[in-house]
């Protein structure tokens, strides 16, 4: 067991692995942040925008939910031309999210009572006032256990990046397990990446509960 332990962690395999797990971090912030911008943008045309914007806004947001993430990710891989695998990898994963963010928006939009428009409006406030300073406010507030429950899945969905090559955590594994011959050694890597992931996902849950605690008992 030990002799295996000093076979798989040797100082360059760590290194080469916590580059993968930096290339993970580094994709799912920015997408969680693109995502957000965009998600927003489309849960408010679509709440509010019935006609033409609207439509298109929600025939965006049902494609994407209703199909496979890796679809997308091995479409933008193939199909888009020019640009880097990580960026085209990246932007498929933007896409996708960004539909889901517009559907947590969405339903903190309707939590939100249609009577402040009115009070906003007898106050002197417009449309995009009520809602930058008012209604969006609120949203948010009422949406961060659900927006920080999908930055845990984005930093996982993320793994899919491993199918096209690109060198984010998991194709770091998988990388290392091309150089070991022992079931033991093989096992220790997939445990190893498990762990790591288990271990950021977990803290992020944890951060998730005890703030909605937290905001539970002072309502």
């Amino acid at each position: 067991m030990i002799e295996s332990l000093k076979t798989v962690f040797t100082q360059p395999n760590v290194l080469f692995l916590l580059d993968g797990l930096k290339t993970t971090l580094l994709i799912s912030l920015g997408v969680v942040i693109l995502s957000i911008l965009f998600g927003t943008l489309l849960g408010l045309v679509r709440n509010y925008e019935r006609k033409v914007f609207g439509k298109l806004a929600g025939f965006y947001i049902e494609l994407f939910r209703n199909t496979p993430l890796l679809l997308w990710m091995l479409a933008c891989g193939f199909l888009i031309p020019g640009s880097t695998i990580l960026l085209k990898g990246s932007f498929a994963l933007f896409l996708y999210t960004a539909a889901v963010v517009a559907e947590i928006v969405r339903g903190g939009l309707n939590a939100i009572p249609k009577g402040q428009f009115e009070a906003a409006h007898s106050q002197g406030f417009s449309f995009f006032q009520t809602l930058w300073y008012i209604i969006l406010p609120q949203t948010f507030k009422k949406i961060i256990p659900s927006l920080l429950s999908q930055v845990i899945t984005t930093i996982k969905d993320t793994s899919f990046l491993a199918g096209l090559g690109i060198m984010e955590f998991t194709r770091s594994g998988q990388v290392i397990l091309g150089k070991v011959t022992k079931t033991s050694e093989v096992f220790m890597i997939y445990a190893f990446l498990a762990v790591v992931y288990f271990l950021i996902c977990f803290t992020l849950s944890v951060l998730v509960r005890n703030w909605h605690s937290r905001n539970s008992e002072n309502v």
